[in-house]
């Protein structure tokens, strides 16, 4: 199966979206939930910032609910409380336990007539606004049901890692819905219709102690309202996804069933995309499985950057028989690739072993 890649990629870096206040520094890109929304492709960015390190301190951006402000708190990197070894967090020095991130995510719009070529919105859509985004809000998924667009996010502050809902109509109003997944918790990524008379959501609990990171999915009569939670499918030790998994584009509906387009990471913490088919019916039983990633890190700009050797996306669309995914490079920058949606269907059903069936 080929991966075509756009000549064009990568199609959004830093250098291309301008920081939310002057002293903050657009580090990534990234990570982008997909929507059509009239004659244009949106892509809902993660915009990653950077407050201004030195020699002595890390800077690092954090929302106070209190005031409503963003302020940019400063660590010396003497303090032997705390360990720097970690460009992306600061962590405590005697149990490694993450106390801040070294960035703050938002989502901010991008705009394209043809796909290929964006540009991107000057102020964010979605940003830190409860003490449960206190640092930063992250990876989005975009859902179309009817006509309106529900964003999925990951919430991100002390309290760990939930998820959020949102909905926009025209992607410059949005309307918080509230967290509808508690720590720890992500990759949380909505059907676009309903299924028997219930929505269905993909996510990704994180358990402390027992269990493995692996794909679940819930049902709800509301979208707000989660329940019925069952396991999936799981990683695969010694295989492309088997350090950890979870759901990356929207489900696309297909004659065959619905086709999820997923990530995963293996021992090195290389990360891939790859694909299984769910029951039209019963989206909690599982077709197939694809043994071998559709996409992987392989070219410069996937293999170089903030965090090397990452293809992660959040969203893809379909347009006949092509697919065409973009995803985040690198956790810095965004690409895109299309597949041929018969062959990626056809490699699930290959008789000859070329997918695990479960």
């Amino acid at each position: 199966m080929q991966a075509i890649r756009f000549p064009e990629n990568p199609l959004l870096t830093p250098k291309d979206v301008p920081p939310s206040r002057p002293d903050l520094k657009v580090i990534g890109a990234f990570n982008a939930g997909v929507a059509r929304y009239g004659d244009e492709v949106i892509l809902l960015l993660r915009v990653a910032e950077q407050a201004a390190a030195t020699s002595e301190t890390v800077g690092v951006p954090v929302y106070d609910p209190d005031s409503g402000q963003t302020t940019v708190r400063k660590l010396d990197r003497s303090d032997t409380a705390y360990d720097f070894s970690d460009p992306r967090a600061v962590r405590r020095a005697d149990t490694l336990e993450t106390v801040w991130l070294t960035s703050m995510s938002h989502l901010r719009v991008a705009r394209s007539r043809d796909g290929r070529h964006f540009t991107v919105d000057e102020k964010p859509l979605v940003q830190p606004e409860t003490p449960y985004e206190a640092f930063g809000v992250e990876d989005p998924r975009v859902a179309r049901i009817g006509d309106a667009y529900y964003i999925t996010y990951t919430a991100v502050s002390g309290y760990g890692v939930a998820v959020g809902l949102a909905v926009t109509r025209d992607f410059q109003r949005v309307e918080r819905l509230g967290l509808i997944f508690p720590p720890e918790n992500k990759d949380v990524v909505l059907f676009p219709e309903a299924v028997g008379g219930r929505y269905f959501a993909l996510h990704r609990p994180a358990p402390r102690g027992m269990g493995a990171l692996d794909i679940w999915i819930a049902d709800s009569p509301d979208l707000q309202h989660w329940g019925n939670h069952r396991y999936l499918f799981g990683r695969r030790p010694g295989m492309w996804d088997g350090q950890r998994i979870g759901g990356g584009a929207v489900p696309i509906r297909t004659d065959k069933g619905w086709l999820v387009l997923y990530h995963g990471a293996d021992a090195d913490n290389h990360y891939a995309m790859g694909a299984a088919l769910l029951d039209l019916d019963d989206p909690g039983r599982v077709v197939a499985r694809s043994r071998e990633p559709i996409l992987a890190p392989e070219t410069a700009y996937e293999m170089n950057g903030f965090f090397g050797g990452v293809v992660f996306s959040c969203g893809a669309l379909l347009e006949g028989d092509r697919i065409r995914m973009y995803y985040g490079v690198a956790d810095e920058a965004i690409a895109a690739a299309e597949f041929s949606l018969s062959d990626v269907l056809d490699s699930l059903g290959d008789p000859a072993g070329a997918v695990e069936r479960v």
